[in-house]
């Protein structure tokens, strides 16, 4: 059985050809998850989308440090 981890980085995946849909999916899955699984999920977007979404990566991860 995959955990919500694996299941996000599909859907992530899946849904990477649009930018607002992604970081739409990226934000309420930064939401769902606990803080360690957070830190797995921002290493893997940065190693599998920094070049795509870099911004949107900053934004979403610099977010969920300020609250």
């Amino acid at each position: 059985m995959a955990t919500m981890l694996e299941y996000i980085k599909t859907i992530l995946q899946k849904v990477s050809f649009d930018k607002k849909l992604f970081e739409k999916e990226l934000k309420k899955a930064i939401g769902l998850l606990i803080p360690e699984e957070v830190k797995q999920l921002k290493s893997w977007c940065y190693e599998k989308f920094s070049n795509l979404y870099l911004s949107i990566l900053n934004r979403c991860f610099y977010r969920r440090r300020l609250a």
